[in-house]
């Protein structure tokens, strides 16, 4: 099984992936940084297929990121199909980004 920095530097145009500005509903905004959220737990601004940004809310905010449990990790990477993230303006991409291996928790 691939770790999630493995399938983005095999798979991924990481250049998309740089933290940058832009609008969203008259607000500036940075794209692909997690947050805080306001509806569920994360929050993260990302420009989807057709170049508008787009707010997606992942994350349930009465569970805790049990993802240093190696066990844990494994199960909640296969159960989500982590090895095949998708897009980046997809909740899964970036529920598969928070529970990577040896990386701190982005809130």
């Amino acid at each position: 099984m691939l770790t999630f920095k493995e399938f983005l530097s095999n798979n991924c145009d990481c250049d998309n992936l740089q933290v940058e500005e832009a609008e969203y509903q008259g607000r500036k905004v940075q794209l692909n940084k997690p947050t805080v959220g306001d509806v569920k737990k994360f929050k993260v601004y990302a420009k989807n297929e057709k170049g508008n940004v787009v707010k997606v809310n992942f994350g349930d905010p009465n569970m805790e990121i049990k993802r240093d449990d190696p066990a844990r990790r494994k199960s909640f990477r296969a159960r989500h199909n982590c090895d095949n993230p998708g897009p980046k303006w997809k909740a899964r991409y970036w529920s598969c980004y928070q529970w990577r291996a040896n990386a701190k928790v982005e809130r």
